[in-house]
């Protein structure tokens, strides 16, 4: 009886310990938000924000540094995209949003980056980190490594997928600033919105169809990304980025309490940032309309271009198309010098003449008369 009544207050001296070691979070979510942020992507211009530096947990969201880092060591070289990877033991372990890889699977980079962007899968992104630093824990490094090149003063991160924190592990914990930054440099970068822009994608032999958390991919003009995250003490958070009129806007959303609160909230401040930054022209679509017909290339008979020739003022006449409506010329220039050289030019022309033959007649005429009436004085004057 003693040893059990022992055995019971070990256990209640025991319990607060296991209970501080787990160290559970405290929920953070607001209703709509706890913190946002719009920035124009070009300038880095904020164009609206509430509470920005509030300590926010990523989430799923967090997956973007995974991105950013895979995309850094590929265009460094040091890794491909169609590079094999092996999947861990741990990796198929792992919980949450999954493509249920298995141990004895591989996979090419990119088949992982599209799971881990379109599933948001927790198992690729572990098998992904292990293969690129070797473990979880050294691709972490990574990943605070280039926060801090970013200047993300306020981001710490601690795991790769951005589950809740495991027994004596620390949260992810980042603001919408910072997020911001990450964002901005990742819409530089084509091959990134490839894979943040799917809505849905074949898997393991199109066997597995992954589909897009990110709802506003249909719901938004121009949005093809960024990402979405989510669990019970984080709330809803969102990374989206829309481009139309040649301006390209990324409005953050962190903290929410509803995910369709939370979805309309950024489709709100996305539009929010388009009425605030005027639309840019088109590049390619305003050069090949607007561009001066002296600078527009003609494509010879070898191959080679050359300039078209260029074309005068606004009298200079086109070959007529079929069926097309002839353009007036300017009053009393052109068009009234062409009817003077078809009609009074040769009325005059044929008036001098006339009048030439008329100067020749008459003075023939008059030779003619005296001609005669030295004749005539001739045959009077005889006797």
């Amino acid at each position: 009886m003693k040893r059990f009544a022992a055995g019971v207050l070990i256990l209640l001296f025991m319990a607060p310990v296991a209970l501080a070691a787990r160290n559970p979070l405290n929920a953070i979510a607001k209703d709509p938000y706890l913190s946002a942020l719009v920035i124009d992507a070009d300038t880095g211009k904020v164009l609206f924000t509430e509470n920005a530096d509030a300590k926010v947990y990523p989430a799923s969201v967090l997956k973007l540094m995974d991105l950013f880092v895979i995309l850094a060591r590929i265009e460094q070289g040091a890794l491909k995209l169609n590079d094999m990877v092996q999947v861990t033991p741990e990796a198929a372990k792992i919980g949450g949003s999954q493509v249920y890889l298995d141990p004895k699977e591989q996979f090419p980079v990119e088949d992982l980056l599209y799971a881990l962007m379109v599933q948001s899968a927790n198992d690729a992104a572990v098998a992904l980190a292990t293969h690129v630093a070797g473990s979880k824990e050294g691709f972490v490094a990574l990943m605070n490594q280039k926060a801090q090149e970013l200047g993300m003063k306020n981001t710490r991160f601690h795991s790769v997928h951005g589950l809740p924190p495991s027994d004596g592990q620390e949260p992810d914990v980042t603001t919408a600033r910072d997020f911001a930054i990450l964002c901005r440099e990742l819409v530089k970068r084509p091959e990134a919105l490839k894979y943040t822009g799917t809505q849905s994608k074949g898997f393991r032999e199109d066997k597995f169809i992954m589909r897009n958390h990110n709802k506003l991919l249909t719901q938004v003009t121009g949005c093809d990304g960024l990402k979405t995250g989510y669990f019970q003490a984080a709330g809803f958070s969102i990374a989206a980025t829309a481009q139309k009129g040649g301006v390209r806007i990324i409005a953050l959303v962190m903290g929410s309490k509803d995910r369709k609160v939370r979805d309309a909230k950024a489709s709100e401040l996305l539009a929010k940032g388009f009425t605030i930054v005027p639309p840019k022209p088109e590049l390619m679509t305003a050069s090949s309309q607007s561009l001066p017909a002296q600078q527009k290339q003609v494509t010879t008979s070898k191959g080679a271009s050359k300039p078209a020739p260029a074309q005068s003022g606004l009298n200079t006449i086109q070959p007529k198309a079929e069926g097309s409506v002839t353009v007036p010329q300017e009053p009393g220039v052109a068009a009234s010098s062409s009817a003077k050289d078809s009609g009074w030019g040769k009325f005059f022309i044929g008036l001098g003449i006339g009048f030439i033959l008329f100067l020749v007649f008459f003075i023939g005429a008059g030779l003619l008369m005296k001609k005669r009436n030295r004749i005539l004085s001739k045959y009077k004057n005889r006797p």
